[in-house]
């Protein structure tokens, strides 16, 4: 394990160069790596794993949606596919990539099938660290790891097919077996990640939701909902409101930030760009800390995780969901947004 150096903070990284996948499928050889759920993170996993030689089954309802997906990417039913209790009777390592609400519905059979020596996967610390919540409370004769690949399984799935990975975070709850390091690094290279860096569950948990209701998905929207509201009060058409808003963001400055880091994009733009991004990001700082402050004292207190489980446990929460989701899809400017990339190049006829 190496250590970088952030600024005097060190932190412990795994790369593939130090951990190659050679290295992972010495690891997991004989080890029957059992996928529970198939939706938003269990394919690119899955997937990843089996592409890297990795011993994978899916366990998954059978004759739901996601069991006929799983058919189509290549798993075998009484092959390679299973009923979701088959999977964890033979899986050796559980990979546990249901969402939280379906992790708690299903604990009480997972629990069942989690004998001694094996090992319980989470690619998301909700489940344990809300443990009083939720009720997931491992035995203590199981390791109990954690991988969680800094995006979405179509993001880790898409980096893998061009030849590159994902960062992700690593930790270990529970060592029963002494085994659980070596297998959470094999498992972290298997699954198509860039780099490893260490982690807790708590800590994963925290960091994670505060990054999906901030700067990942809330404020982001918020924001962009704000400029572009001030925009087309202010008679700018929708075209223009959003180029300025989204468009220029995603496809021009992004990729910069990407490539070399905010500070090079800063260097890259024009000096006008540079005097009012210099004169303004710290307004928005400040004006934004006390939220981002208060987004995460919910976290820490529990009090995300019991909105979570309450609202997504109600029987009619797919149903309301929908009716939120579709105010963000009708609204004008993600409206505008979807004419907008039917006009890119690339989205033109013959191309």
């Amino acid at each position: 394990m190496a250590k970088l150096n952030f600024g005097g903070t060190e932190e412990n990284v795994v790369t593939r160069e130090e951990f190659p996948l050679a290295k992972a499928q010495e690891v997991l050889k004989n080890e029957t790596v059992a996928v529970i759920g198939y939706g938003v993170q269990g394919p690119g996993q899955a997937l990843n794993q089996k592409e890297n030689g990795i011993n994978v089954i899916v366990g998954q309802r059978k004759n739901s949606k996601s069991w006929d997906k799983a058919v189509a990417d290549g798993f075998v039913p009484g092959q390679t596919l299973f009923e979701i209790e088959e999977a964890l009777e033979k899986g050796t390592i559980i990979c546990y990539l249901l969402s939280d609400a379906a992790q708690i519905a299903m604990w009480p059979i997972v629990k069942k099938h989690l004998t001694p020596g094996k090992a319980l996967y989470f690619s998301h610390g909700f489940g344990i660290t809300y443990k009083e919540q939720t009720g997931i409370i491992p035995p203590a004769d199981v390791d109990v790891i954690l991988v969680a690949p800094k995006g979405s399984g179509t993001s880790l799935r898409r980096m893998f097919l061009q030849g590159r990975g994902l960062n992700s975070s690593f930790a270990i709850f529970q060592d029963a077996t002494g085994k659980a390091h070596d297998r959470v690094i094999a498992l972290g290279i298997a699954v198509g990640s860039g780099y490893l860096f260490e982690t807790n569950f708590k800590k994963e948990v925290y960091s994670d939701l505060t990054g999906e209701r901030g700067t990942l998905m809330g404020a982001i929207q918020g924001i962009f909902a704000a400029q572009y509201e001030v925009l087309r009060k202010n008679g700018h058409s929708p075209s223009e409101s959003f180029n300025e808003t989204v468009e220029e963001l995603t496809q021009s400055l992004m990729p910069l930030v990407a490539e070399n880091g905010m500070d090079w994009m800063y260097a890259n733009c024009s000096t006008t760009a540079q005097r009012g991004a210099l004169d303004w990001w710290k307004k928005f700082r400040d004006a934004t800390l006390p939220v981002f402050s208060d987004l995460y004292n919910s976290v820490a207190t529990g009090a995300e995780a019991a909105r979570s489980i309450d609202l997504n446990s109600k029987d009619d929460y797919r149903a309301k969901l929908e009716v939120e989701l579709a105010e963000l899809h009708n609204s004008e400017m993600w409206q505008a947004g979807r004419t907008v990339r039917s006009l890119r190049p690339e989205n033109q006829p013959g191309k």
